[in-house]
């Protein structure tokens, strides 16, 4: 049994612990960062941190963010038909998230979170297989935890696919580029107009 498929289970764990259990926004991100980066220092994967800086073709960078930096306008529009929760404010606002911390949660998840993030899930556990991979769903699914009780189920289920599909993308992203800049760009993109259409909507 390959072990390295186990390396989730600690980030999932994070996310539970934060939200569920100390019902505390950024201690649920900085503990899933801390999950990632330990599992990475543990097994000590032969990837050159550099690789979060590559990219041999700027098309797929314009492709990536311009995909991805979509989510938050469409999210944006079709509010209502995501059925996120009336009372979403009040359960920011009791993880932590207020006006006076979203600035700086918001930074710190749009420029720390995809870079961490891509090299995890796409280089550390990736693959260039073309068809769909178990750390597509392990990268997806997580999300799941963090939209419970904030959308209506249907909206969870939709939103966890696409990002299986999304994830599938940013791997077809770094084998076609030889890098993961576009990716973790393209992550960057969706990170920073999700947080935005969130604020605005509030």
């Amino acid at each position: 049994m390959n072990k390295k498929w186990l390396a989730p289970i600690l980030p999932y764990l994070a996310i539970w612990a934060g939200l569920f259990l100390f019902q505390n926004a950024w201690v649920a991100l900085i503990g899933f960062h801390f999950a990632l980066l330990f599992a990475l220092a543990v097994a000590r994967p032969n990837i050159p941190v550099g690789v979060l800086f590559k990219s041999k073709h700027p098309k797929w960078i314009f492709a990536s963010a311009l995909f991805c930096g979509s989510s938050g306008i469409v999210l944006y529009f079709f509010w209502d038909l995501f059925g996120v929760a009336d009372n979403l404010r009040a359960q920011l606002e009791a993880i932590g998230l207020n006006s006076s911390s979203w600035f700086a949660f918001s930074v710190y998840f749009s420029l720390v979170n995809p870079f961490i993030e891509e090299y995890f899930w796409r280089a550390y556990l990736g693959s260039d297989a073309k068809e769909l991979r178990a750390s597509d769903f392990a990268y997806a699914g997580y999300h799941a935890l963090i939209l419970w009780r904030k959308t209506h189920p249907l909206a969870v289920a939709f939103a966890v696919v696409t990002l299986v599909l999304v994830g599938w993308f940013w791997r077809q992203v770094r084998r076609e580029d030889e890098g993961l800049l576009a990716s973790a760009l393209g992550h960057l993109a969706a990170d920073f107009t999700i947080m935005t259409c969130v604020y605005l909507r509030m």
